[in-house]
């Protein structure tokens, strides 16, 4: 137990420069708190206690602002920033080394039984307000930009943005090392796909105009 929390407690130092000291992250870190207590209400949840393990689960709401269900698999190494908003849905498998930043929501669509919530890889960052809706998977090494709707699966060390998300880099830049623990957090550097279709209209207007001038005095020379 004491060997795992100092693992967690060193999963903010080691993305979260604004971590000064130990005692700050134990006492004013929520999305640190949301774990712990979601690790008492699994530990009741997989023993076949219903009840208490929601209790826990709304205490940890109230507390934190992090709805984590007690069925929800977790790994090693999740670290929530500022927490506030976070949603993690009752049949949701996440990986390893994943940062979910706040307003995150992994959620299901709609009423069906079995699998419904998504299966997120290892080493894998979602960004602000990022919703990831569905049974799918998000591939190891990939980033999920802020306010992203992922309504289908990922593929591993893919970037993600727009509603519905899109895949806009693929293989192109690795995510940390291989067979490493290091985590790209650079979730703001992410291609824009509007601003880059933009360019293109206009790249495309500008060579229209040129091949109207272009005509328009080939016109005048044959007049002339």
């Amino acid at each position: 137990m004491f060997t795992r929390i100092k693992k967690d407690i060193a999963v903010v130092f080691e993305r979260d420069p604004a971590a000064k000291s130990v005692l700050e992250v134990l006492l004013c870190y929520p999305g640190l708190h949301a774990i712990w207590l979601y690790r008492i209400s699994h530990y009741l949840f997989k023993r076949g206690w219903v009840l208490v393990p929601r209790m826990i689960c709304y205490f940890n709401r109230l507390l934190t602002g992090v709805d984590i269900h007690p069925g929800a698999t977790i790994g090693e190494g999740l670290f929530i920033d500022h927490a506030t908003g976070v949603v993690i849905g009752e049949t949701c498998v996440i990986g390893k080394n994943v940062t979910l930043y706040q307003g995150v929501t992994l959620g299901g669509t709609g009423k069906e039984k079995g699998k419904r919530h998504p299966t997120i890889g290892n080493n894998v960052v979602v960004a602000s307000g990022a919703k990831v809706l569905g049974s799918f998977t998000v591939g190891d090494n990939s980033k999920i930009g802020a306010g992203s709707v992922v309504l289908r699966e990922v593929p591993p060390n893919s970037t993600v943005v727009g509603i519905p998300g899109k895949i806009v880099w693929h293989d192109g830049v690795k995510v940390g090392r291989p067979g490493g623990d290091e985590i790209d957090l650079e979730h703001d550097n992410l291609p824009d796909p509007v601003a880059e279709m933009m360019n293109c209209m206009q790249r495309n207007i500008k060579r229209l105009e040129r091949r109207i001038e272009q005509l328009e005095k080939e016109l005048e020379q044959r007049e002339s």
